[in-house]
């Protein structure tokens, strides 16, 4: 990590009046969601212009005291002004798991108002919030966010650049950070991915299904992983090289809620 691990930017106030106590960490890939990861994407999106709404199902008995209703699914839905693109995050009963980690953040877009998702990506806790808040920056800057500007070589350029090495069994489609415990490869993309190419829902085995990027972090082989990302087939390689490049940085993040299973990996010095 070529860290500043002193940078000039002040650490939060909050820091300094108590409360856990906050530090500079690196590397990203392996520092977390600091516990924020609804709140670092909700800020983000606020800041945006987007509207966010509230949508709760649950079971409610007659009789029964609004505090004692079970709630079976919280989802907050932000969406842009011109509503080609929104993002999901979910509380479920149910939930959809990436590397047996439930989802949290679902975003997708789409060509046109009126038409349904074109893409989506996927997103579980402990992913860094600066990488999705990043992805979603430049989601909200494209005039099309469906149509593709780039090849897939961009994202692996993005990590490149910042000292992941590329997979020698997979040149052009994989790569890893140097600790070897975190990834991100272009291939079969996970069960209950939407994305409108109709080659996504082919049946037969022996048919060919477009490829989406896959990215996660398991510390420790054969462990729970602790994130997971995963992009449908359609989702411009721009986008995820964005998410790639925010996630691969050098420069140290503030936290203050380390992860257990990455902090023998974690540099860190104390945000005064």
């Amino acid at each position: 990590m070529e860290a500043l691990l002193y940078p000039d930017s002040p650490p939060d106030p909050s820091t300094s009046h108590g409360g856990p106590p906050a530090f500079w960490v690196g590397p990203r890939y392996l520092a977390g969601d600091d516990g924020r990861l609804y709140d670092v994407v909700a800020d983000t999106l606020a800041g945006l212009g987007w509207t966010s709404l509230t949508i709760v199902r649950g079971r409610h008995e007659p009789d029964e005291a609004p505090e004692n209703r079970q709630v079976l699914r919280s989802t907050v839905l932000h969406i842009s002004p011109d509503a080609l693109r929104w993002a999901q995050w979910t509380l479920a009963d149910e939930p959809m798991l990436l590397g047996d980690l439930p989802v949290a953040w679902q975003i997708s877009a789409r060509a046109e108002a009126s038409s349904p998702a074109q893409w989506s990506a996927y997103f579980t806790r402990e992913v860094p919030g600066e990488a999705l808040a990043d992805f979603l920056v430049a989601l909200d800057a494209r005039d099309q966010p469906a149509v593709p500007l780039a090849g897939p070589e961009l994202v692996l350029d993005a990590v490149a650049a910042h000292g992941w090495f590329r997979d020698s069994d997979q040149l052009q489609t994989a790569a890893t950070d140097p600790t070897f415990t975190s990834r991100i490869s272009l291939g079969e993309v996970p069960p209950l991915i939407q994305d409108a190419d109709p080659r996504s829902f082919a049946a037969e085995a022996d048919e060919v299904r477009p490829a989406g990027w896959q990215a996660g972090a398991e510390p420790v082989l054969g462990a729970p992983w602790l994130w997971a990302a995963s992009f449908a087939a359609s989702v411009p390689h721009d986008l995820v090289a964005t998410f790639a490049a925010s996630l691969s940085s050098t420069a140290p993040v503030l936290r203050k809620v380390l992860p257990e299973a990455t902090q023998e990996y974690l540099l860190r010095t104390p945000a005064f």
